[in-house]
């Protein structure tokens, strides 16, 4: 069994990648105690990079384990970039995770690649030979970082509206699974002290919130003109079929974007059963 006072607990690690279920906790537990810890725990250095609830468990039960080194992390940012994808190829991930994890991930290189280019610039102009960019990593679009997450830009975007928009609260439903993340992002759009309320109203005030908040966003109905005053019977007439074919016709539009929305709904509603 490796020395466990060699191995150093970093919190701010530990909480990079949200915890576990109670569910899924108890079941890595059943694993461990009928199967041993099959996999190695990562490290760097003394530090624990990977297998913190392997980790805690094989201590609670005195599980022998193992360890690995990690030696391609040169800082902080590498470990987190590792993290992220060894966490992004899990199936069990949620999509709301996902994306989280490729916006971090986007941060990070984004900000390697300013902080490359800033670096470059001077040497650029001093006639400095410096290295080209890593073609492996191109810049880091919405689409690059949706691709990452495996899922559409628009979805995505949800999220990020989440991220910036969103109580806690409401964070909570979705990473809970309680709302879907584009009803989610409807909600957002509310004062943080409606979320809250929504949220506190269970799945049917949810759902409904972001319902109402859909069809607020729907173009109101034109007011439409009224024929001249020295208008001829027929050309009042003309007017109001004219009108009436208008009317029709935005009925129609206005109808097919509630069945969207009710689909939406429905799937959302299957989804939580």
């Amino acid at each position: 069994m490796t020395n466990t006072n060699a191995i150093t607990i970093n919190e701010d690690l530990r909480a990079y990648i949200d915890p576990l279920t109670e569910d899924e906790y108890t079941a890595l537990e059943r694993s461990l105690l009928s199967e041993g810890c099959r996999d190695a725990l990562v490290l760097w250095g003394d530090l624990l990079v990977d297998g913190h609830n392997r980790y805690g468990i094989c201590q609670k039960h005195e599980i022998p384990f193992k360890t690995m080194q990690n030696q391609t992390f040169q800082s902080m940012e590498d470990v987190h970039l590792w993290m992220i994808d060894n966490h992004l190829g899990r199936r069990s991930v949620s999509d709301f995770q996902r994306g989280v994890l490729a916006l971090r991930k986007k941060e990070i290189v984004s900000a390697r690649q300013a902080q490359t280019q800033s670096q470059r610039s001077p040497a650029e102009a001093d006639g400095t030979e410096v290295s080209a960019p890593s073609e492996s990593e191109p810049p880091w679009t919405r689409e690059v970082v949706a691709r990452a997450a495996r899922m559409s830009s628009a979805t995505l975007g949800q999220i990020e509206k989440i991220q910036k928009t969103a109580a806690p609260e409401l964070v909570g439903a979705v990473k809970s699974g309680i709302i879907s993340i584009n009803a989610a992002a409807a909600v957002a759009s509310l004062p943080s002290e409606e979320q809250i309320a929504a949220v506190a109203g269970g799945k049917k005030e949810l759902r409904q919130a972001a319902r109402q908040v859909r069809e607020a966003r729907l173009p109101p109905k034109p007011e439409r003109e009224p024929p001249p005053s020295d208008a001829t019977p027929d050309q009042i007439e003309i007017h109001r079929l004219t009108s009436l074919v208008a009317e029709l016709a935005e009925e129609r539009d206005q109808l097919k974007k509630k069945v969207q929305h009710l689909t939406i709904a429905l799937s959302e509603a299957r989804s939580g059963q």
